[in-house]
């Protein structure tokens, strides 16, 4: 488990409507704090961000945000967080959390947290980068975007062991069992009259 020093998690700055999604986002900061895993997030104290980086912290847990500074001047920046990063631009905050992070959970969210999500999993079909990407299914939240991943495949714009990059848990307590025996694709990148 050392290996999987950092998390990203990609979520919404919105509670969504059901309070499922900020008791669940909260339970699995505690979740990550509790086995001293550190929590990298997008440095906001409202919504979903908020719920997973005070759940964090209640367990003593390392939580670093890393926030653009235009958002910051919207005063929705979490203040007591172990370390608050500054950046420029939402690709410079991206990127940030992409170095400083072993593998990337992603909760409910809205364009956000799509954009993030298919960033990562763009760089890992690119082979940029072996890291986990795990979605957290809340309520079925993402079964549209499984649906579409799955047409994606049967259309014959995405191959089948790329669209295994994404593993998909419906709860957080088989995550670090789900870390453990992760192991990277090595299945070509790309789509060619000869592989499909």
């Amino acid at each position: 488990m050392t290996q999987f020093k950092n998390i990203a998690v990609y979520c919404g700055s919105s509670p969504g409507q059901d309070p499922y999604y900020m008791n669940a986002a909260f339970e699995l900061g505690e979740y990550l704090g509790t086995h001293q895993i550190g929590l990298v997030y997008g440095g906001a104290s409202v919504g979903l961000m908020g719920a997973v980086a005070n759940g964090c912290l209640s367990k003593n847990g390392s939580v670093t945000g890393v926030l653009p500074k235009f958002l910051k001047k919207k005063e929705i920046e979490h203040n007591k967080l172990n370390q608050l990063i500054l950046v420029d631009s939402m690709h410079e905050r991206k990127l940030k959390m992409f170095d400083l992070s072993d593998a990337f959970v992603v909760l409910p969210g809205g364009f956000g947290t799509m954009e993030e999500f298919f960033e990562v999993v763009t760089w890992s079909q690119l082979g940029l980068h072996h890291k986990p990407i795990i979605i957290l299914n809340w309520l079925g939240f993402y079964n549209p975007l499984l649906t579409l991943i799955q047409n994606m495949v049967s259309s014959g714009f995405l191959k089948k062991e790329n669209a295994a990059l994404v593993q998909v848990l419906e709860t957080a307590k088989d995550l670090l069992s789900t870390l453990q025996n992760y192991s990277p694709s090595k299945t070509e990148k790309w789509l060619s009259e000869d592989t499909v």
